[in-house]
């Protein structure tokens, strides 16, 4: 950066997505059509023509960057296994507050090993772990909403 360089993630990266930006933005169709080549996308004649250039925008990033794919490839291998979890963080998991693991009722405490093992068999007991909750208001739940 010193030198006058840009970083090589700006190189690569968004120099890129802000070349195509400009690009839908100004229509200039010329570079558009050459990004699109180069990328081997099929954009549909509906979008191009599109008086919104951001339907454009958004129909070249799907499938050029598709954000699905990339949240889902990033959570396969950036989140570590639920089988390599201690017991140890179990019982925390499992433990609301102050509560200790040894005052949960048994039926619960059997649930750790069930919860280690991670099994997918049809006699398992399903887990289910909510670790966020957001309040809502009760006029925003769908069945309270005027029709």
């Amino acid at each position: 950066q010193s030198k006058g360089k840009k970083p090589l993630f700006v190189q690569l990266v968004l120099d890129n997505i802000w070349s195509l930006y400009e690009a839908v933005m100004k229509r200039d169709k010329e570079k558009i059509e050459k990004i699109v080549t180069s990328l081997g996308l099929k954009i549909g004649a509906r979008e191009s023509r599109h008086a919104d250039p951001k339907v454009h925008l958004n129909a070249i990033c799907s499938q050029w960057l598709p954000i699905s794919d990339a949240v889902l490839s990033m959570v396969c291998n950036k989140t570590p296994s639920p089988l390599d979890i201690t017991a140890e963080r179990v019982e925390k998991l499992m433990c609301v507050g102050a509560r200790t693991f040894d005052s949960l009722p048994p039926e619960t405490q059997e649930l750790k090993s069930a919860f280690m093992k991670c099994s997918s068999e049809g006699t398992a007991p399903v887990i289910v772990f909510v670790s966020k909750m957001f309040p809502v208001d009760s006029k925003a739940l769908p069945q309270n909403k005027p029709r």
